[in-house]
């Protein structure tokens, strides 16, 4: 992603540089296909932009639950048929992204 195309390419671009520096967390790393361009903290993927551009991050169920009831955002589907009950697509404006990038970054920094 040296060279972000689409509005949401542009603003996770920004999420990214702002999110880089903090200890263990990396851009895709080894990974290839699914994953290959996503934040990731320890090696697991926390933000990431899909390849029919969406914003998707990694959050508490009952937190994406919230989000899917406020409106603001739907459940993942990777594109199987299987909906991902921790994984969100994020509608809303992208300056609410970052705040929801740092929660991800927490909440699977936090697990082991």
């Amino acid at each position: 992603m040296t060279h972000p195309t689409s509005n949401t390419e542009v603003e996770f671009a920004r999420i990214v540089q702002a999110l880089r520096r903090t200890p263990k967390v990396t851009l895709g790393g080894s990974k290839k296909g699914f994953g290959s361009a996503a934040l990731c903290v320890g090696g697991r993927i926390f933000a990431m932009v899909t390849s029919k551009g969406t914003f998707v991050v990694k959050l508490p169920k009952a937190r994406v639950d919230g989000v899917v009831a406020s409106g603001a955002g739907q459940r993942f589907d990777p594109g199987h048929g299987r909906v991902m009950k921790e994984w969100l697509v994020v509608e809303s404006a992208p300056a609410g992204w970052l705040p929801l990038a740092r929660e991800a970054l927490a909440f699977v920094g936090a697990k082991k």
